[in-house]
């Protein structure tokens, strides 16, 4: 940018006008020295006051009139700054203040909308000055969430939030009040159709005419960010519409904005070419267009940055990479498209980009680094076709299970998240009536056109993808969608069922119960095709086990099949968590089929177990070896602990809160949470299921700082001292440990009572605001200071939330970035996104050798580079610097014991079945009258379904009184 040139002396006249102060200069053209195209507000050491700039590369003098000056064009001169830009800065124009360019190219006086108003009268009316800073957002501490676990739901603001009866369109603080019903649901993303400044005040919004204003009849900009804050306050991230593969076509000052054009095309930002002019719904910006393409990228990081939406979805990119009329590339939108993406990952690598793109091009969700357009995902029309027409085909033998198979196993590159899938969009809904009513015109409100739109549901829930619904579909909306109408709140209550279903399937596909991580997992197996029985299954995994597999099972006939056998993964019970046809669900649905199956060593389909069950008619099954909990609002303290990143309330209040402050890191230190000191804040940690889950509060830089924790888990083993005489453990940046080569020190010593018989050390590296990776090192401590029993390596782990590492030995570690500590930055920082705010560790009580009592943890960040102890350590040290080298660090002269101790849960008598706390005869005389397949009855002691003599051997084992 030039440097601010002497101003033209000029007459400053204050004129009280019907009450409203006008400052006019006779005459100002100095551009200004001050960054920011459009209208950017300034309040420096120089005054304050708006800042005016804008392109127009043909013009011969450019102008603001506003409110400020009467809207007088020739009192406010910009100055040109070379390349087409023009500027000025103009004091006391506060915001509020309505503007307009004023364009001259020796012919026309053209008075334009800036293009980069943030805030709009009307899409006809004038641009206002809008202080961007203004807003507080109150949700500071929200994170995304991790897209394997998304469900997402889209809406339309101006009817999502109007009531029956109200007029439309509705605005953002009215959506706010419906944001509830979506908690209720469970959806923990929305992906809101456009909201730019469009033509008119009732839209679909892709007819948009100022793409970086927010829509007026909506609420305009802080209406917006008070909606994304509300969102964001209730756990459910933002995705919002975006459109740059055509612009208008009416309201559209952009339209040949500084007078030049050719062959009839729309000037400077269009393509001015009869082949690549034009799209389908308006003209198409150029890409190729130095100044266009920045005002592209900028305008996408613009809601990423100052709105905090957490996604974009791209309307048409095939629009935009290409003239499909023409069969023309354009590879100038393939590298602006190249651009943007490779800009968010540079900067927000947890947030995502969606392609609306309808060409099944995988490509377009490959990284840039390899060729791709970097997009983290796409619309998957390879499924909603299919499926569309698996639930409206008439006739039950015409149904194709081979199309579903292929609808149900598609991945882009491998990858589970790199496409949406769904039934229903605004485009399906608003084109059509909605999917009951095609299924049966007439009738939507059938029990055929019930059971098979939500059979098409369930196929969405549970199959590889990001799911998604319209709105209204939750509550069986049949007609056609149109933006002039409001929803029909009033189906909520008549479709209450209807409504449980779908928010049972939301709360299986997150896996809020701890039973269907599968749902949430990459691993998909098709294993069931019967095209004439017409049915399909498949079982959907993560790593497998427990609580992780999930078989699904799809019946795609009008009636009842009776004995019908499946395979499944392994023996032993298996209960079905969500039955299609469940009567709560509606009273027309007739209920039967399976509450749990015993999987026999039967091999069928490729596994070795499989079990023959009923199966309702239009129905999915849903099947896990674990019965979910309660989720309730999705923060109950008492369901299941996963390893994901997220849901940290379940582990309950801290054991221990550490608040010394920092003496570690870089000079900053005015903030106990600074981003440039690493912390230790607090501990929480639960044991159930035979796992020692532990999650550390904080902040871990991530270059290279590593978080070690020391385990005390079996009495009378361990090492009170750690030194180098450890020959096989590799310490990592715990160097400087004392022993002979270290000229005879000490070692690291741990209070009096805590001997480390295990250790796990946790890196984070990389560069801050690009990404980094974690790894952990783990090792078995041995009694005598000798080699380790065990050890070993695993990482690296990908970043952000949800991305674990799994050791070969069950151990499981994450990251979680949900702001714990509430980091914010600081003077030396990028921000707070180059800080691990929280530490999850998985550990089998089998791995520690644990069996009774407590299990003490203690844990210290360490400074890689820097070979010595930090501060900040899990017990209650008190202030003051480092620690020192490890050789010379002794926790015994510190006072209080600085290791906190996890209870061990008493183990239960699963032998003791008549509650008397005795294994005796009592309870054998209950075990011979349970004898036989019993499914998951309490006499079943090995778990295999059948009580047998084996479960006599474990009954005896356990003879006697009860731990």
């Amino acid at each position: 940018m030039p440097t601010r040139r002497s101003p033209i002396t000029s007459a400053l006249v204050i004129l009280l006008v019907a009450g409203v102060t006008l400052a006019t200069t006779v005459c100002a053209s100095a551009q200004s020295a001050r960054p920011g195209p459009g209208a950017s507000l300034y309040d420096d050491d120089e005054g304050e006051g708006t800042t005016f700039r804008t392109w127009a590369p043909n013009a011969l003098s450019v102008s603001v009139a506003g409110s400020f000056n009467g809207f007088n064009p020739d009192t406010h001169l910009l100055g040109s700054e070379g390349d087409g830009w023009w500027s000025l800065d103009v004091p006391y124009v506060g915001a509020g203040a309505r503007y307009k360019f004023v364009i001259r190219d020796g012919v026309q006086e053209l008075w334009r909308r800036d293009p980069w108003a943030r805030r709009l009268t009307s899409s006809v009316g004038d641009p206002l000055v809008y202080d961007k800073t203004a807003f507080e957002f109150q949700a500071d501490g929200f994170a995304t969430p991790a897209w394997n676990e998304t469900v997402i739901y889209e809406l339309h603001v101006g009817t999502f939030g109007a009531l029956s009866g109200d007029p439309v369109p509705a605005g953002f603080d009215a959506c706010i009040e419906n944001l509830d019903h979506l908690e209720m649901l469970g959806v923990n993303c929305v992906e809101v159709m456009p909201v730019n400044e469009f033509a008119g005040d009732v839209s679909w919004g892709y007819n948009l005419a100022h793409p970086w204003s927010v829509e007026s009849a909506y609420g305009g900009p802080d209406a917006f960010k008070r909606f994304v804050d509300a969102c964001h306050e209730r756990g459910i991230a933002v995705v919002l519409d975006v459109l740059y593969n055509h612009w208008g076509p009416s309201d559209l000052d952009l339209w040949r904005y500084d007078g030049w054009s050719e062959n009839g095309g729309g000037g400077i930002f269009f393509y001015n070419d009869s082949v690549r002019a034009d799209t389908p719904w308006g003209p198409r910006p150029d890409f190729g267009r130095g100044e266009v393409r920045t005002y592209i990228r900028d305008n996408a990081l613009l809601w990423l940055d100052e709105f905090r939406v957490d996604g974009l979805r791209f309307d048409a990119t095939k629009y935009i990479r290409s003239v499909p009329e023409a069969g023309l590339a354009l590879p100038e939108g393939w590298s602006l498209m190249q651009w943007i993406n490779e800009s968010i990952e540079a900067t927000q690598p947890w947030k995502i980009t969606i392609a609306e793109d309808w060409g099944d091009e995988s490509w377009l969700s490959r990284t840039v680094g390899e060729g791709g357009a970097g997009f983290g995902s796409q619309w998957d029309g390879v499924f909603l076709h299919p499926v569309r027409n698996l639930a409206t085909t008439v006739e039950d033998e015409d149904r194709s299970m081979f199309a579903l198979r292929e609808s149900v196993t598609k991945y882009f590159n491998g990858e589970a998240t790199q496409r949406v899938i769904f039934t229903e969009s605004h485009d399906e809904a608003a084109n059509q009536p909605r999917l009951p009513e095609v299924i049966w015109p007439g009738n939507a409100d059938s029990w055929e056109a019930k059971k098979r739109s939500t059979l098409a549901a369930s196929v969405v829930f549970s199959s590889p993808g990001i799911p998604m619904i319209f709105q209204g579909q939750e509550f069986f909306e049949d007609g056609v969608w149109t933006d002039s109408a409001p929803m029909d709140w009033d189906r909520m209550e008549t479709f209450d069922g209807i409504f449980k279903l779908y928010k049972d399937l939301v709360h299986l596909r997150r896996n809020l119960g701890g039973a269907t991580r599968g749902l949430c997992g990459n691993g998909t197996n098709f294993h069931h095709l019967d095209d004439t029985g017409k049915v399909g299954a498949w079982h959907r995994y993560d790593r497998g086990g427990v609580g992780d597999d999930v078989v699904v099972v799809t019946h795609w006939t009008n009636q009842f099949r009776g004995d019908y056998r499946i395979g499944f993964p392994r023996g032993g019970t298996w209960h079905c968590i969500f039955n299609g046809n469940a009567t709560e669900y509606d009273d027309a649905f007739t209920g039967g089929g399976p509450t749990e199956i015993l999987a026999e060593p039967v091999p069928w389909d490729g596994m070795d177990h499989s079990a023959a069950f009923e199966l309702p008619p239009y129905t999915c099954l849903i099947f896990s070896q674990r019965i979910p909990e309660d989720p309730g609002s999705g923060n109950d303290q008492d369901g299941p602990i996963l390893v994901d990143g997220a849901r940290d309330d379940l582990y309950g209040p801290p054991l221990f809160i550490q608040d010394t402050q920092t003496g570690f890191g870089d000079a900053s230190l005015g903030l106990i949470d600074h981003a440039n000191g690493s912390e230790l804040d607090a501990l929480a940690a639960r044991i159930e299921d035979e796992t020692l889950y532990l999650h550390f509060a904080g902040n871990l830089e991530s270059n290279f700082n590593k978080l070690d924790v020391f385990i005390d888990a079996i009495e009378g083993e361990g090492q009170g001292t750690l030194r180098d005489d450890n020959p096989e453990v590799k310490f990592g940046g715990l160097n400087r440990m004392g022993g002979s080569g270290r000229g005879g020190s000490p070692g690291l010593r741990f209070d009096a009572g805590f001997e480390a018989d295990f250790w796990i050390d946790f890196t984070c590296g990389g560069e801050i605001g690009v990404g980094f990776d974690t790894f952990i090192n783990w090792s078995r401590l041995a009694t005598t200071g000798g080699a380790a029993v065990d050890s070993g390596f695993a990482g690296p782990g990908g970043p952000g939330a949800g991305q674990a590492i799994h050791a070969s030995n069950g151990i499981i570690a994450t990251i979680d970035n949900r702001n714990t500590a509430g980091v914010t930055g600081g003077d030396d920082s990028d921000s707070g996104s180059g800080v691990d705010t929280g530490i999850e560790f998985a550990i089998p009580l089998s791995v520690l050798g644990a069996s009774g009592g407590e299990i003490r943890v203690t844990a210290f960040i360490n400074g890689s580079a820097h070979d010595f102890l930090s501060n900040q350590v899990l017990g209650p040290i008190g202030g003051g610097g480092n620690l020192g080298e490890p050789r010379v660090v002794d926790f015994g002269t510190i006072p209080g014991p600085q290791w906190v101790g996890v209870p061990i849960p008493a183990p239960e008598c699963p032998g003791d079945l008549d509650g008397d706390g005795l294994v005796d005869g009592a309870d054998f005389g209950v075990l011979l009258a349970s004898w036989g397949p019993c499914g998951a009855c309490p006499a079943d002691l090995d778990g295999d379904g059948v009580v047998s003599g084996a479960d006599i051997g474990v009954m005896l084992s356990r003879w006697g009184g009860c731990p």
